[in-house]
Parts: C-alpha cells; sequence; structure tokens
C-alpha cells in the first residue's frame, strides 16, 4: 500500500509540472512550423525542447513503474504510455514526437480528479485542433500538389476534418497527411462520441432525479392518507353513539 500511495503522490505532485512542459512542447513544435524563416539555432532549441518535454514524460512513466505496486498489472493497464514513450525511438520524426507527446499528456491529464469532462474535452478539441494543423501543414506545404500552403488553411482543414463535414476545398496530397487526417476524423468521431454520451447520461439522470422525487411525493401522499384514515377511525371510535341507538334504563 505504501509503493501505491506513494505512486498517487508523485501522480499529484508532477501533474501541473508535465502540464506545464506540455505547452512548451507545444511552443517548440510550432515555432519552426509557423515561421519557416527561423535561423537553425531556432530550429535546434525547439527541437531540444521537444526531446527534453518527451524525456520527461518518459522519465515519469519509469518512476511511476516503478513505484506501482503490480508492475505487469501497470504495463498492461497502461500500455498506451508504454507505446506513447517508445514511439519516438522506432524513428525520430518529429510528427512521431507530436503524436507521443499528445498521447502521454493526455493519459497523465486523465488522471487529475479536479480535470472535469467538460474541460477534457474541451482541451482535446484545442488540443488536437492546433496540433493537426500544425502537423498537417509542415508535411504538405512544400508538397507540389498541395492545397494547404498556410495556417489558415490548415486551420480551415483541421476544423471541418474534424467535424466529419469535409467541403474538399483543402485536402492532403501525402501520405502522412492522409494518414493525419484519418487520425483526426477518428478523434473527432471519438470526441463527438464523448460529447453525446455526457449529455445522454446527464439526460438520464435529470430523468432518474425527477423520478425519484416523484415517487418520494407519491409516497408521501400514501402515508399521509393512511394517517388521515387511521385518525378518521380513531375519531369515529370516541364519538358517543346516539340517543336512539341507546338502550333505556329499566333499574
Amino acid at each position: 500500500m505504501k509503493q501505491l500511495s506513494a505512486q498517487v503522490r508523485w501522480e499529484h505532485r508532477t501533474q501541473r509540472p508535465l502540464l506545464g512542459l506540455a505547452v512548451a512542447f507545444a511552443v517548440a513544435y510550432a515555432v519552426p512550423i509557423v515561421r519557416p524563416d527561423a535561423s537553425r539555432d531556432v530550429v535546434a532549441v525547439c527541437s531540444a525542447v521537444e526531446w527534453v518535454v518527451w524525456g520527461a514524460f518518459a522519465v515519469d512513466y519509469a518512476v511511476r513503474l516503478a513505484l506501482a505496486e503490480r508492475r505487469r498489472l501497470f504495463v498492461r493497464t497502461h500500455w498506451l504510455d508504454l507505446c506513447a514513450v517508445l514511439l519516438p525511438l522506432v524513428q525520430p520524426l518529429r510528427l512521431l514526437r507530436l503524436v507521443s507527446t499528445l498521447l502521454l499528456v493526455g493519459q497523465r491529464a486523465r488522471l487529475a480528479s479536479q480535470i472535469r469532462l467538460t474541460t477534457y474535452v474541451a482541451g482535446s478539441v484545442v488540443g488536437l485542433l492546433m496540433f493537426g494543423s500544425l502537423a498537417v501543414l509542415s508535411v504538405e506545404r512544400d508538397s507540389p500538389d498541395g492545397n494547404i500552403r498556410t495556417l489558415g488553411d490548415a486551420v480551415w482543414w483541421s476544423f471541418t476534418t474534424m467535424t466529419t463535414v469535409g467541403y474538399g476545398d483543402h485536402a492532403p496530397t501525402t501520405g502522412l497527411g492522409r494518414v493525419l487526417a484519418v487520425g483526426l476524423m477518428l478523434s473527432g468521431i471519438a470526441l463527438l462520441g464523448v460529447v453525446t454520451a455526457n449529455i445522454a447520461a446527464w439526460f438520464i439522470a435529470r430523468f432518474e432525479k425527477d423520478d425519484v422525487e416523484e415517487r418520494r411525493q407519491t409516497e408521501a401522499i400514501e402515508t399521509l392518507t393512511r394517517e388521515v384514515r387511521a385518525l378518521r377511525a380513531e375519531v369515529a371510535a370516541l364519538r358517543p353513539a346516539p340517543a336512539a341507538e341507546r338502550q333505556p334504563d329499566h333499574g
């Protein structure tokens, strides 16, 4: 139990610092894409920040694994974290670092009890929209047949793709761009399902609450009715008999 408590304490203590590092990762990832004319030193610093942030999440996973009471169970239940940690080591692409860091941030964000579902969904939508736009712009801007050339085009494409509208005025032409499109579409459908389920759960809980209140009022009315009947019976028993019904006194 002490090891499990230590794991929980570690998760609570590192929650905010890791989310702060995620913000630093977002800035470092966005700068070279938004400013393609940035100097080599700036690009090198941004790349170093990305690797440092990913390394921090990798260390966080290793520490949580070491503090876990049942490590095999931890690995089985946190397999997505492990895949996100190992993903950039397979092939160190910036896109893989982006995907792995997003997965790790999402997994750690779910552990925070103070983060409500609405906040988590809203943050996921904004994060996917922003990173999807940056990612597709980075792989499509230099494509000869590409039509996503500016950040505005990328944001518009990401928004229409996440909502599964797909106007078709902008579309990826590279393999990585199409992979990103599939990921955004699936993510948009998943988030829409979460929102729909949350709204349905709220209505069901509301209806159940109304049903409970209605049953409580009905039971109260029935209880009052029984009490009134009992009081009437007692009053009738205490009431004196009419004179005509009394027996004459022959004594």
